[in-house]
């Protein structure tokens, strides 16, 4: 028989968390309510640590490290945590922000806070998120039916988490879909704390970007958040309750320019000389031609140009609801009984004005880089009596979770124990407004000569001949009320068992079903009447809504900003009086409110059985070996039917608009099905009392986005010149698959000092490949091309001035059937005819690719704790390579990426003593990419650049039931910036702001 070793200091949660981290607890402890994906080790180890167990308060940062050492130490395979520092109070005031401290994990900042997380290279959609153990259900809003299965952290208040937990190895008993990591957030349980607990929290929030911002987007300089949580048990310990609740409001901002419709990319030798055999709509002039371009692409490069380019300016006003009610039953030793209820709420109102300049892609002229990729240093039109483009936006949205659950742990015998889980689980985003979730109003004056922008700097700058402000000048133009909605649903029923075969072996078991419903939609109101005199000219808009402001004040901390060639003037007015206006304008309000009779609908669900078993080991060979082994079975039934609405006519209203008319819908089902066996080995030895190696090999699955395998097709509502443009879902897809090995070594040298570095490797197979399909549907036809068209380019001379072909077919086709427009001018209707050339879509799916693709990275911690003195340091850094990388000199749609992938660091340092914490954190994440559009000649790489944050924390204990606390975010004030093949080609820079708190916190 083995011969045990010392156990490890144990340290529970205690009265904070009601987690009991036993260095070598079996896989579902009874005495550990909602057990998650638990480590698993040796019986005699786990016998060993419960003669000595001994409970803790965790208690400041000191013992939170002390935890989460503890927790990466003892388990089966490669976990990290984060464990809070006392109740109520976790280490950042956000829970990605907290994870991004642990190596491998980087998070997604949106509006300056951590959402979403990516895991060793996997992006958000491949990280699975558990709840105590349950799978958390995702929804989100964008500018169609939502796609992403992502979990977003900012729904959930740090104040109710006691713990998170990263598993980074795959393991028999957790659910699929964590080709990353699966996260669990673990929260408090009333019966692990021996007192009663009453405490209540205050914070003041000073948002710097709120105030940044013009007068109608400016939030308030101060907002509060109120937390409080209460927990007690009767005398016997048989029943107890914990409530817990926070409410926060929160006002913030960001200034951004950006290149809102994208980039088009396309190989060198491709022009607009639509005499020859290589014109592309969007191309340059041939070199021949190119007498205004320095510097014109060669051939055998690529080479891109920009749609547009747009300042815009957003306030946000959020205001976030977190609740949990939790019951405990313990009626004998051998019998817990939980049940828990846990909500959150968010509601977003975003108020935004923008100004923009669009280009046609005719008279360029301008500067390009050399070699390959090229992108413009400046990039300009010559043009006259163009739009200077300016909007309002007013977006109000809500976001709600719930999830109501029942577990049940029994300890049948000594040597046998079940845990049994169900719950129900819900997360809906959708509009908190009638007007929809995606609303703009656009106006602009007609009066902008040559334009161009200068790429050569951080900050693109916006260069306009004429487009003087004249609040006499501006008129209506056209408008989107979009209105997007999804609906995630999780029904789960996990039953897990322990069977301690001997004091060296045990088996776990278990099985579950699940049932994953996830209905995405969208609806969109559009008006499509753009250029002069499109809804009553000028006249038919007050003079006295427009308010006259300056660009480059509100990008002060973005270097060029202060270019004294920037067109540096735009109006911001009032969402509100715009829209009164544009009613009485227009007579009537029916095109200026969403519709919620769903044009997109798309229901898709998943049916997955499971079953697991897992063996564990503990032997010796010399040293001290422990091993895990297990698989797991899953079957997985996918169903989608949809709505799909139907297109019937095309209209060409302005130079690039050609919008597509809808009437009636039709339904619409497909579906699929699949089945895995994963296998998993995790095997441990310690080598001395205080080194420990470990390898560990699974196989997991990573499930595809819902835009994926959604049946529905979906058309997008605005075609361009160039084509249409939709995509249709796949429900047969298959998962990613994943073959996982990993290598780590850590030496605990200290008390909560250790030093660690691991390898790992994945395999990844049937990657879900985007493909387009070049289609005509539903017989739909286009005026673009045709003979008047053709006639226009020929002998009008007009090339491709889209433009000057509208004016000469306005001009010398006035009576032509579907020829609705003002002769000598470019503004009217042309409708496609049964005899003009058919509409082509570029319509995306999905498919299963057969290429096998490598990622491997290494890790490094270090965390040191000087003695007695209170000091302490901890750093990390995670590299990661694949051959899944995006090729930026090549044109065109590329499949093989991987969303997430790049390398990220922290260093953290703290002092702490009885009555003082602080701690000083800087958090960097290298360059990654963020995105990956498809399409044709739109086909782009989207990268989001180097960016790193330094945050600090104070803590003042005034007396033991007291304490004040004092929070700076982004303390050096940065800006964030995102390019596409390279940084000429800017996708956006955003201007941001310091967030400074100041709280209280008090214990009864």
């Amino acid at each position: 028989m083995r011969q045990p070793r010392p156990a490890l200091r144990l340290t529970t949660l205690a009265t904070a968390s009601g987690l009991l981290f036993a260095g070598a607890a079996m896989a579902q402890s009874p005495g550990n309510p909602n057990a998650g994906p638990t480590p698993v080790t040796s019986v005699p180890q786990a016998l060993a640590s419960t003669t000595q167990l001994e409970t803790v308060i965790v208690t400041g940062i000191r013992k939170s490290l002390e935890t989460s050492v503890n927790l990466k130490r003892s388990s089966s395979g490669l976990v990290d945590g984060i464990v809070a520092e006392d109740i109520g109070k976790f280490p950042d005031t956000n829970l990605a922000e907290s994870l991004s401290r642990i190596s491998g994990v980087s998070i997604d900042r949106s509006n300056g806070e951590g959402t979403r997380i990516t895991v060793r290279g996997m992006g958000p959609d491949f990280n699975l998120v558990l709840l105590n153990g349950r799978q958390m259900p995702a929804s989100s809003i964008d500018g169609s039916a939502p796609s992403s299965r992502s979990f977003d952290f900012s729904n959930l208040a740090a104040d109710g988490v006691a713990a998170l937990e990263v598993y980074k190895t795959s393991r028999a008993s957790s659910p699929t879909g964590g080709m990353g990591a699966t996260i669990n957030i673990r929260t408090p349980r009333p019966l692990d704390t021996k007192e009663t607990i009453a405490q209540v929290g205050v914070k003041l929030v000073n948002d710097q970007s709120a105030r940044r911002l013009p007068g109608e987007e400016q939030g308030k300089s101060a907002t509060p958040e109120l937390s409080g949580i209460y927990s007690t048990q009767t005398n016997d310990g048989t029943f107890g309750i914990a409530l817990m609740g926070t409410y926060q409001v929160r006002d913030s901002g960001y200034s951004q320019a950006n290149v809102s419709s994208g980039w088009k990319t396309f190989d060198g030798i491709q022009d607009n000389d639509w005499g020859g055999t290589h014109a592309v709509w969007g191309g340059l002039p041939p070199a021949s031609q190119a007498t205004e371009i320095k510097n014109r692409p060669a051939i055998g490069s690529i080479y891109s140009v920009p749609q547009n380019l747009n300042y815009s300016f957003t306030g946000v006003h959020r205001e976030r609801l977190n609740g949990q009610l939790v019951m405990q039953f313990k009626p004998t030793k051998d019998l817990l009984g939980t049940l828990d209820f846990v909500m959150s709420e968010q509601k977003f109102r975003q108020r935004r004005n923008d100004i923009s300049a669009w280009f046609n892609y005719g008279g360029q002229f301008g500067e390009y880089q050399t070699g390959s990729p090229s992108s413009p240093i400046i990039y300009g039109e010559h043009m006259t009596n163009s739009d200077v483009a300016m909007g309002a936006s007013r977006i109000q949205t809500k976001n709600k979770n719930q999830q109501i659950g029942l577990n049940i742990k029994w300890k049948a015998a000594d040597a046998l124990s079940f845990d049994i889980d169900a719950h129900h689980s819900t997360a809906t985003s959708g509009a908190d407004d009638p007007l929809g979730t995606s609303v703009t109003l656009a106006t602009a004056s007609l009066n902008r000569g040559d334009t161009s922008v200068d790429f050569s700097n951080k900050f693109p700058v916006l260069m306009i001949k004429g487009g003087a402000l004249d609040p006499t000048k501006q008129e209506l133009q056209g408008s989107v009320f979009g209105n997007s909605y999804q609906k995630n649903q999780v029904d789960q029923v996990q039953t897990k068992g322990n069977w301690k075969i001997n004091e060296d072996s045990s088996l776990d078991f278990g099985l579950s079903l699940t049932n994953v419903k996830n209905r995405s939609a969208f609806a969109n109101v559009q008006r499509d009447t753009w250029g002069a005199n499109a809804a009553g000219g000028p006249a038919a808009m007050p003079d006295d809504i427009w308010h006259a402001d300056s660009i480059s004040k509100y990008f002060s901390r973005i270097p060029g900003s202060g270019d004294s060639r920037l067109f540096n003037n735009f109006f911001y007015f009032n969402f509100e009086d715009l829209r009164a206006a544009a009613i009485k304008a227009l007579g009537s309000d029916q095109l200026l409110k969403a519709s919620f009779d769903w044009q997109d609908d798309f229901r898709t669900t998943e049916k997955s059985r499971a079953v697991f078993g897992q063996y564990n080991l503990a032997w010796e060979w010399g040293v001290p070996f422990e091993a895990a082994i297990g698989a797991r079975y899953e079957h997985t039934k996918v169903s989608s039917p949809s709505i799909e609405k139907i297109p019937v006519s095309v209209a060409w209203v302005a130079a690039n608009e050609v919008p597509i008319s809808f009437s009636g819908t039709r339904s619409a089902e497909r579906g699929g099905k699949y089945g895995y066996f994963l296998p998993s080995v995790d095997l441990s030895t310690d080598v001395t009392p205080d080194t420990k190696l470990r390898v560990s090999y699974g196989q997991t699955i990573g499930r595809p986005g819902w835009n994926a395998i959604q049946g529905g097709q979906k058309l997008d509502p605005l075609a361009r010149v160039d084509g249409a443009s939709g995509s249709v879902g796949n429900p047969d897809l298959k998962p990613l698959h994943s073959s996982n090995l990993d290598f780590s070594a850590e030496h605990y040298y200290a008390k909560s000092s250790y030093v660690a570095a691991s390898y790992f490797r994945k395999s990844i197979k049937d990657y879900n490949e985007a493909v387009i399909d070049n289609v005509n549907l539903f017989g739909l036809h286009t005026p673009i091309g045709s003979a008047m068209y053709n006639q226009a380019v020929t002998v009008g001379g007009c090339g491709t001035d889209s433009n000057c072909i509208r004016q000469y077919i306005f001009t010398n086709y006035a009576n032509a059937p579907g020829v609705s427009g003002t002769p000598g001018t470019s503004l009217g209707t042309i409708t496609a005819q049964p005899n003009d050339p058919l509409l082509m879509f570029k319509l995306g799916t999905y498919i299963n690719n057969q290429r096998t693709s490598k990622l491997n990275g290494i890790e490094l911690n270090a965390q040191h704790i000087f003695g007695n003195s209170g000091f302490g340091v901890s750093a990390n850094f995670t590299k990661v390579r694949s051959n899944l990388n995006y090729d930026n000199n090549k044109a065109g749609a590329q499949t093989d990426v991987l969303v997430g992938l790049g390398d990220s660091g922290n260093l953290v340092g703290f002092f702490e003593n009885e009555t003082f914490t602080t701690r000083l954190a800087y958090n960097w994440r290298g360059k990654f990419l963020a995105a990956n559009f498809g399409g044709t000649d739109g086909a782009q790489p989207l990268y989001v650049e180097p960016y790193g944050q330094l945050d600090l924390s104070v803590g003042y204990n005034v007396t033991s039931h007291l304490r004040l606390q004092f929070e700076a975010i982004n303390l050096t004030d940065e800006y964030t910036r995102t390019h596409l093949r390279n940084e000429n080609q800017v996708g956006a820079v955003t201007q941001l702001g310091r967030r400074v708190m100041i709280g209280a916190r008090y214990k009864f």
